[in-house]
């Protein structure tokens, strides 16, 4: 069974980007997808401690893209805009910013979307799933939260960091 760690917005909050890399060590997950908002690449520090392959992409508000890029590098890799991903036999895209979702997911061509950027949870259950797991820095709504996905079941479980 193949599990999905979903964090976004982190927003250079050390603290709780640190409780997301226990949570996804803990719940041993297979793949964590980013999707954007980092900020700075003293966040690479925390994501370092990952057991599992990192993959994200940029956000709005991220800095220094290039030292992020390099700072990244061992640990996975960012992509500039979005990214398309297998994962379990199934096809995702992740984005920061959320550019034509419904019309994705009208599409069929993704079993799960991915976006960040509004620091609004946004989880949607169907033939593709969507998910925001909203933000992790809990700078703007109070709330730290980041989404463990099952690939069998297609169910996104949200947990509060």
């Amino acid at each position: 069974m193949m599990k999905l760690g979903i964090i976004s917005d982190t927003h250079d909050n050390m603290p709780m980007l640190a409780r997301a890399v226990e949570l996804f060590n803990s719940e041993g997950v297979d793949l964590v997808v980013h999707a954007g908002d980092f900020i700075s690449p003293i966040t690479a520090n925390g994501f370092a401690r990952l057991n599992a392959p990192f993959i994200g992409v940029f956000g709005n508000n991220d800095g220094e893209l290039l030292y992020l890029t390099k700072r990244f590098e061992k640990i996975g890799r960012i992509y500039p805009d979005y990214h398309e991903f297998e994962f379990g036999g199934k096809k995702g895209v992740v984005m920061h910013e959320p550019k034509f979702i419904d019309s994705l997911v009208k599409s069929g061509d993704y079993d799960l979307v991915i976006y960040g950027h509004t620091h609004e949870i946004d989880l949607r259950e169907g033939r593709t799933v969507v998910v925001n797991p909203g933000e992790a820095c809990g700078w703007l709504t109070g709330r730290a939260t980041a989404v463990i996905l099952d690939a069998e079941t297609m169910t996104p479980r949200l947990i509060d960091l």
